[in-house]
């Protein structure tokens, strides 16, 4: 018995697949772009002073 297979609709299936893959690539490379080319992490001289009053605590009552 001879059995007729037609193959004919296969191979197109991952196409939206590579789609997908491509543009979470892309979008990698421009992060990446704007964290390693454009220096990410800027080494700017932050100098903070914080002077602050000395509070004391309420004085207690005295039991007597």
């Amino acid at each position: 018995m001879a059995d007729n297979i037609n193959n004919t609709g296969g191979g197109g299936g991952n196409a939206g697949l590579a789609f997908i893959v491509g543009a979470i690539v892309v979008v990698l490379a421009i992060v990446a772009y704007f964290v390693f080319a454009r220096g990410g992490a800027d080494t700017k001289d932050v100098n903070v002073d914080v002077n602050l009053p000395e509070v004391s605590a309420p004085s207690v009552p005295s039991a007597n």
